[in-house]
């Protein structure tokens, strides 16, 4: 098969600058890497004729020789020879941008770690989400929840040192030898790693407690009592700073987010703060225009006018009556959607005023059609 152009391999222009031929490079890279395709010898092929274009699109003296010759002005640039000399060190090419992060996430690592210190470094303890549930009617007052959940707190036994005497005491982690990463290779990359014996750190517990094995970290059940404002939105987190899990080596706890969950309502339906409920009348309601008491979502009720000549599905707002604003004051509105019910059966002398009523109101036996923008 004929060689494709470099540049329409990386799908770049010729003119394309070193950074824009780097970020080409790195996004098919990812894709098309066979660690992240096992068995995939199409996605192998795209890799390595990606990796071939930008081993020479890189280097600016052979882009010189292939613009002015072609493919025969860099016969000896690609090929295997050239994977390893474009990929000494994820370091260079993926350093930046956050591809640290994606290629952890692809190859189950956390590479790009600099040499660590012989000191051991803080970091701030995980964050973590917990979900909570509550009735639409909850939160039109403030709402208490009371969550049990487990997080991890500083050892006990050893003071969240890690070590049984209660004092740090470290020696040099004999894997890595203090650099804190061991090198793996893989395919055509040879890329660092944080080492697995000592998380990173370059050494590790002399004499680890038997608690908590060293980490200096132990699991403890944790309660508390969230505090819901009245009209929180649907899946909105409330932040509780440092309740998450404790730090390493002194570090802050992280945070816990509680999110909330609510429910929806068998009957009314929430609109921002606006809150919207169907209520039946008769005819004669609406023909008349008399008042109902509309049950609001607190349990009391509301005396609402229907105007007279209502027709089915119109609505009906009442001020102040909806959801409590979560940010701010005052309520949202409420607005009642009236339904008119038809009798399905009628007695006698509901019939026979019925047929009176018709009487009366000249109703024709043929009306006429009634366009949609009458209604």
């Amino acid at each position: 098969m004929a060689k494709r152009d470099y540049y329409e391999v990386l799908g770049v222009a010729k003119n394309a600058t070193a950074d824009e031929i780097k970020k080409a490079y790195r996004k098919l890279a990812i894709e098309n890497h066979p660690d992240r395709n096992p068995g995939d010898k199409a996605a192998e092929e795209r890799f390595k004729e990606a990796t071939e274009a930008y081993e020479v699109l890189s280097d600016q003296t052979k882009r010189d020789a292939y613009d002015n010759y072609g493919f025969a002005g860099v016969n000896n640039a690609g090929g295997a020879q050239g994977y390893s000399a474009a990929y000494r060190d994820f370091s260079d090419i993926f350093s930046g941008g956050g591809f640290e992060d994606i290629f952890s996430s692809i190859f189950g690592g956390g590479g790009f770690r600099s040499q660590q210190s012989s000191s051991r470094a803080s970091n701030q303890g995980q964050s973590f989400r917990y979900n909570v549930e509550v009735e639409l009617k909850d939160i039109l007052t403030e709402c208490k929840k009371d969550i049990t959940y487990n997080r991890q707190v500083p050892c006990e036994s050893c003071n969240g040192t890690g070590s049984s005497s209660g004092k740090p005491s470290r020696k040099i982690c004999p894997q890595c030898n203090g650099t804190g990463y061991v090198r793996q290779s893989s395919a055509f990359f040879s890329m660092q790693r944080p080492c697995p014996q000592c998380g990173g750190e370059g050494r590790i517990i002399d004499d680890p407690c038997p608690k908590c094995h060293g980490s200096g970290l132990m699991r403890k059940q944790q309660k508390i009592r969230v505090n819901i404002r009245p009209g929180i939105q649907d899946g909105t987190d409330i932040i509780l700073q440092g309740m998450g899990n404790a730090g390493t080596n002194g570090g802050p706890y992280g945070d816990l987010y509680v999110r909330v969950n609510v429910r929806q309502d068998k009957f009314y339906v929430r609109q921002n703060d606006d809150l919207f409920v169907q209520i039946p009348i008769s005819v004669t309601q609406a023909a008349l225009g008399l008042s109902v008491n509309v049950p609001l979502l607190d349990g009391t009720t509301e005396k609402v006018e229907i105007p007279a000549g209502i027709q089915d599905g119109k609505m009906v707002r009442v001020k102040g009556k909806g959801m409590p604003h979560y940010r701010g004051y005052g309520n949202g509105d409420l607005y009642v959607k009236f339904r008119l019910m038809v009798p399905k059966r009628l007695n006698a002398k509901a019939k026979a005023l019925m047929t009176e009523l018709s009487q009366a109101l000249g109703e024709e036996e043929s009306p006429r059609p009634m366009s949609f923008e009458e209604d």
